[in-house]
């Protein structure tokens, strides 16, 4: 089957890591400085104390050192010390100056010092921190397969947003495989987290590659999914760790109008078609990993996958997202919003609507949401 590859439009992302701060301009700082200056020595001046109210400026490198750059936050610390030695070591009205005021001077010059390393240290960081996520970026995109994906039965799109930015990936695992017998799909959810957790979705993307395009039976490729589970905890019980169990579901999408699935224990799909939306019956097994507790086969169930059809798969970070007042986000009913919104765009608006739904809460969960369109075949 000729592998048909998309290109892929999306919104970049700053090159600066999410948590850093951007500096101040040159001007915004002048400003800053003055205003503050001013500010002290008018309270200085109103309480006829400006000798002890200019030690507050001190303030000044501290905030520099955590907002600007290195070569602000020496702008920022030369300019603290001159005020400090022009107010407190000039004589006023021949008066001597005195050992206190040479030591405010002398700390202030250290603090100075103090704040320029600080600074020097925080970009240092950032960088690291920058360099790392490209690192993880570039890895991920070797691991986890590039969307819009293309094949000759359908077009797969969605979004992937693991809970942590610098993670290289979650919990959450999907995959696309075009196989002799069609497109087969996965998407499952590593219990845990952490990087045990990322451990066993590595173990699964990597079985369900090799499985998909080797057995033509889809209970075969789920056998060889649960057996990697299975191994991958051997190895983690070995080396102390906590064992995981996955669940998944697993879709295979032939040239005709219908599709068969094996649900492990994951979050249904949602079908949308002329506007309506269904929940295909499928039977709930057991996670993988922990099907040795049950002697029962695995069932793959098939439902109508007719053209113009878009399947939607997620994991449980979408439907588990809550307001404030612990509500679980209306996945269906929001689906049925926007039954007929573009396939590619479905995802993204989906996730949207969540984090607004959540409120101040945030993102709860690893999310991971995927649009399965069968487009219509030419006449």
């Amino acid at each position: 089957m000729p592998r048909i590859r998309l290109p892929r439009v999306r919104r970049q992302r700053s090159a600066r890591p999410p948590d850093t701060v951007e500096p101040p301009s040159t001007a915004e700082l002048l400003i800053g400085v003055v205003v503050v200056t001013l500010l002290v020595m008018a309270l200085g001046s109103v309480a006829n104390s400006v000798v002890w109210l200019v030690g507050f400026m001190v303030f000044l490198p501290g905030a520099a050192s955590a907002l600007c750059t290195v070569r602000q936050t020496v702008m920022v610390c030369v300019w603290t010390t001159f005020v400090v030695a022009v107010v407190v070591l000039v004589p006023v009205d021949g008066a001597a100056t005195g050992l206190d005021r040479v030591l405010i001077v002398l700390i202030t010059v250290c603090l100075g010092v103090a704040s320029v390393y600080a600074c020097h240290r925080r970009i240092w960081r950032e960088r690291e921190m920058l360099r790392l996520r490209s690192v993880a970026g570039a890895m991920q995109r070797q691991i986890l397969v590039p969307l819009p994906f293309g094949t000759a039965d359908v077009v797969v799109d969605g979004l992937y947003e693991p809970l942590q930015e610098d993670r290289l990936v979650g919990g959450d695992v999907y995959d696309v495989v075009e196989s002799p017998w069609g497109t087969r799909v996965l998407i499952g959810d590593v219990q845990g987290k952490g990087l045990p957790a990322v451990g066993a979705a590595f173990a699964v993307i990597g079985a369900f590659r090799a499985a998909a395009r080797r057995d033509r039976e889809l209970t075969a490729v789920v056998d060889f999914l649960d057996a990697s589970v299975t191994w991958h905890n051997v190895r983690a019980e070995r080396a102390g760790d906590d064992e995981r169990f996955v669940t998944a579901l697993v879709v295979d999408i032939g040239p005709r109008g219908d599709a068969r699935a094996v649900n492990c224990g994951h979050v249904p799909p949602y079908l949308l078609h002329g506007g309506a939306v269904t929940e295909p019956r499928l039977t709930s097994g057991l996670p993988l990993g922990l099907t040795s507790l049950t002697d029962e086969p695995v069932t793959v169930d098939a439902f109508p996958f007719p053209p113009g059809a878009v399947l939607l798969l997620s994991t449980d970070g979408l439907m588990e997202t809550r307001a404030a007042d612990g509500t679980f986000y209306p996945v269906e009913r929001e689906l049925s919003r926007r039954a007929r919104l573009l396939p590619d765009l479905l995802p993204a608006a989906l996730c949207a609507d969540a984090r607004a739904f959540a409120g101040g809460g945030g993102q709860q969960d690893d999310v991971a949401v995927l649009t399965v369109h069968r487009a219509p075949r030419p006449t």
